[in-house]
């Protein structure tokens, strides 16, 4: 039996840059910056903020980072809020996120602007 692994495994790196480079975030997530003091205490744009219980950090990569590893770093971000207040999602940027200008980065912002889910962009309207 002849197997090719070379057009599968050329897919797969792939199908790996494009979603390093386009992650897809929610219309709710906000831009901002973190710092982890000690989780689950962090400062977000200077305020002091904590993450909830369950509460993920992805890399800029998309995977999963422990957050005491980030202790003390200044990471621009995309985070969830839940309705308690607390921080659900982080997703740390990647440079081609980081240039997806502009970005809400607070919930009046994105109340009054426009998301476009399909190329993640947001209008000022």
């Amino acid at each position: 039996m002849y197997r090719c692994a070379l057009p599968l495994a050329l897919a797969a790196s792939c199908l790996v840059a494009h979603a390093q480079t386009h992650r897809v975030f929610p219309a709710h997530a906000l831009r901002g910056e973190l710092v982890i003091t000690q989780f689950p205490d962090a400062t977000m744009n200077g305020r002091a903020v904590r993450f909830a219980p369950g509460a993920r950090i992805k890399g800029d990569t998309n995977l999963w980072v422990p957050p005491a590893g980030l202790a003390g770093q200044k990471l621009v971000v995309h985070y969830t809020v839940e309705t308690s207040g607390l921080i659900m999602d982080a997703w740390v940027l990647n440079p081609a996120e980081l240039a997806n200008k502009p970005w809400p980065t607070t919930r009046a912002e994105s109340a009054t602007w426009a998301f476009n889910p399909g190329d993640q962009t947001w209008i000022k309207q």
